[in-house]
């Protein structure tokens, strides 16, 4: 097999859903832009990508599928991929499906779920949601409303008045118990809420799900709240000791530890794509921006996962502003470290990075350790080789930039 095949990655995309799941990292749906179009990805495709050995590979989906779509919310429970919501050519969508990542033949089987009791959220797009006891709660989004829905929890954007429908920004709790397939709204026992938004992004901590900025009208947020998911109240607006991160929407937040937030990307209130990473400490409500993060790799739309050794996988997203350049959507891995590595992990990398060299020792080791280190030397010299193709892309790219502006 060609280093080009074995070494593939999902395509470039945006505003996709991302997950993961044992020792895989599951990519599906989003857009990219072609000739001024948006296209949105295949909806009967999933990439897979083994932390391990760092390989892609793509697989073929059957079932009830979800339209192609890109704004929708994915999150995992207990192996199943859930995606609620999204936007497509026909409009905004309240649907809810999951497909089963365990799956022992490598059949990957959509279902809609009709089955429900409750009443779900109306149709959305770029909403968040937190995963607590086996329940999907969602908030916020953008959306459109008939005028018999409009409530306190919608700012009004625009309006089709013949139609009487109503497009705008929510702020309402939603929730999907997956034992009992029951939609509920939870009665806000107290405290200030959010205002409405979207483009934000939220995180579960204990029994607290965090969210943090966003977009409503014209305006971007750095605000931090959360919602105690118990007693369903609301935190207010969190006071923060000292320098906070810039206003932002379509950025990531990520648990890292059991007082830890991990910030990382997204748009900027005067349009500049950022590529800063902050961490929040929930106990002393302060954020630290980290100094060592590239900023010539900025990322919005994107996802953020957390890996088996509390590394963030950021994949995707785009490096411009979509609003203007819709150009610049990637399909490159950014893998930030949090912590430092086991030492087993360093070993494993170690060997890795100098295979060529341990060439003739390597397969004196115990079988099962040998496995590992064959999956690590795989992975090494799959990035050695995307980082070869990136930087003769950028070159091209800089080639042609040149010739443009002379």
């Amino acid at each position: 097999m060609a280093d080009s095949q074995l070494f593939c990655v999902a395509e470039e995309r945006s505003g996709h859903c991302a997950v993961v799941d044992g020792n895989f990292l599951y990519v599906w749906g989003g857009y990219v832009s072609i000739e001024d179009n948006e296209v949105y990805l295949p909806n009967d495709e999933i990439w897979t990508y083994d932390i391990d050995s760092g390989l892609w590979r793509m697989h073929l989906m059957e079932g009830e599928l979800p339209t192609s779509m890109s704004g929708s919310c994915g999150a995992c429970i207990n192996g199943k991929l859930y995606v609620f919501g999204g936007y497509d050519d026909k409009g905004y969508s309240n649907r809810l499906y999951f497909v089963n990542l365990r799956t022992r033949d490598g059949t990957y089987v959509w279902k809609k779920i009709t089955n429900f009791e409750g009443q779900p959220p109306t149709p959305r797009d770029k909403l968040s949601c937190w995963v607590y006891k086996d329940r999907l709660i969602y908030f916020g989004g953008y959306g459109c409303r008939r005028h018999n829905e409009l409530q306190d929890c919608f700012d009004v954007h625009d309006a089709s008045w013949e139609e009487q429908i109503f497009w705008g920004w929510h702020n309402d709790v939603h929730v999907f118990d997956t034992k009992t397939l029951t939609w509920f709204q939870p009665e806000i026992k107290g405290g200030v809420p959010p205002q409405p938004r979207a483009a934000h992004t939220c995180a579960v901590l204990g029994n607290k799900g965090y969210i943090f900025g966003g977009r409503v009208l014209q305006t971007r947020m750095n605000d931090l709240h959360y919602l105690n998911l118990d007693t369903w109240t609301w935190s207010g607006r969190i006071s923060i000791n000292g320098e906070s991160p810039k206003h932002r929407s379509w950025h990531t937040l990520t648990p890292i530890a059991d007082d830890k937030l991990f910030l990382f990307g997204g748009l900027s209130a005067d349009n500049i794509p950022l590529s800063d990473g902050w961490i929040h400490n929930t106990i002393t409500n302060c954020w630290k921006q980290l100094i060592h993060l590239p900023n010539t790799r900025p990322r919005l739309w994107h996802t953020a996962c957390l890996g088996k050794e509390n590394e963030i996988m950021v994949f995707g997203g785009s490096k411009d502003d979509l609003l203007s350049l819709d150009t610049g959507h990637c399909n490159d891995l950014l893998i930030f470290q949090t912590q430092p590595y086991s030492l087993l992990r360093s070993c494993l990398d170690c060997i890795g990075k100098n295979a060529i060299i341990l060439k003739s020792q390597i397969s004196l080791l115990p079988p099962k350790l040998l496995q590992q280190v064959l999956k690590k030397i795989t992975f090494w010299t799959a990035a050695n080789h995307r980082e070869e193709q990136r930087a003769q892309k950028d070159e091209t790219e800089n080639k042609y930039q040149w010739i443009s502006s002379n």
